[in-house]
């Protein structure tokens, strides 16, 4: 074995007596080469540790071998468990992932802030990647401006543009779509087998498309059921812990016999949220108020209580997202629907488990 000398395509062509093309198709795993070349050739190959350079392929097959990935906020545990999943699979198919994290949280508490989603896009094109995943933001509004989706059309023109999310008018880039109801009526069902009459839901932001799909599934399985909604115990805001216990507080303003027995919260992030503000109150929850979360997190069955959550399968997501961004980018513009069954995981927060 040769200590650490770099060889290049060309060398080991010389070395071979190949040509670069032949090296080049072996590399690649090409059939074409017949078994005793491509024995010398790879002979050549290990005596000298040769890796191929990621970039250089880049440069031969116009492309760079990287993916972008472009979501609100990595801090969020949605986000920040289906990026990882995401970067799990691309790096299976040998992709590597930029993360552009556009913070949207941040801009929305600092409105001076002027570095929008759009500048992103054009950032991302600066990288010369391959291909783009777009998680959330912008795109989950119900009112897009007409820039933005000019901005993603423009994006798409150079490059596949994948968006996990509802398809939009006007919108030339790939969508791959789920089920946004999907699980709440299951969590309505179990709560109301558990015997709860008085049932509310909190968090999530008014004018993005999953608060307004969740509360929608919520309000049709209490009317299935013919249950009626106090509609005080509705109160949305936005998807983190500090949401979740200014929910609480304003249900706490309620008489007691008033208040909810059950409460479906957007994200485990709320539900811990409006449990805290329960203990600060000097109540228990499920004892007074049992939670059951829309959206699982890691460590969710850590939490005191345990929380009861549906499991939304991001590895399911994540990997079918990555499979659509590569077919796209081999020249398949194949639409993708996402079918997954969340799965409800039954733990202390409902009171049906201790």
């Amino acid at each position: 074995m040769k200590e650490n000398k770099k060889i290049t395509i060309s060398e080991i062509a010389e070395k071979s007596g190949v040509s670069v093309s032949t090296v080049s198709r072996v590399l690649n795993n090409s059939p074409s080469v017949s078994p005793k070349k491509r024995e010398r050739i790879q002979q050549i190959i290990d005596e000298y540790q040769y890796t191929p350079s990621v970039y250089a392929r880049g440069m031969i097959h116009h492309t760079s071998k990287n993916i972008g990935i472009m979501l609100p906020d990595i801090t969020n545990p949605y986000f920040a468990s289906l990026f990882v999943e995401i970067q799990r699979f691309a790096l299976k198919s040998n992709y590597a992932t930029l993360l552009f994290n556009t913070m949207s949280v941040q801009k929305k508490a600092h409105d001076n802030a002027s570095f929008s989603e759009e500048s992103y896009i054009r950032m991302i094109l600066e990288k010369q990647v391959d291909g783009v995943l777009i998680l959330g933001g912008v795109i989950d509004r119900e009112d897009i401006p007409d820039s933005y989706i000019q901005a993603l059309n423009q994006l798409h023109s150079r490059i596949p543009v994948i968006i996990l999310g509802t398809m939009i008018e006007g919108c030339q880039c790939l969508f791959m779509e789920r089920n946004l109801k999907q699980g709440v009526a299951s969590i309505v069902h179990h709560l109301i087998a558990l015997g709860h009459e008085r049932i509310g839901f909190i968090g999530g932001e008014q004018g993005i498309r999953i608060t307004s799909a969740r509360v929608e599934s919520f309000k049709q399985a209490m009317a299935a059921l013919d249950k009626p909604i106090a509609q005080e115990h509705i109160i949305t805001s936005d998807y983190y812990a500090p949401d979740g216990y200014e929910a609480m507080e304003k249900l706490l303003q309620l008489e007691r016999s008033q208040l909810p027995t059950a409460l479906i919260a957007m994200n485990d992030m709320v539900a811990i949220g409006a449990i805290r503000a329960m203990q600060d109150s000097g109540l228990k929850c499920p004892d007074d108020i049992a939670i059951v979360s829309c959206d699982q997190f890691e460590q969710s069955e850590y939490n005191i209580p345990r929380l009861t959550s549906l499991d939304q399968h991001n590895e399911y997501l994540g990997r079918m997202a990555v499979m659509q961004l590569i077919s796209a980018m081999n020249g398949s513009a194949e639409k993708i629907s996402i079918q997954h069954t969340p799965r409800l995981m039954i733990r202390e927060s409902c009171g049906a488990k201790s």
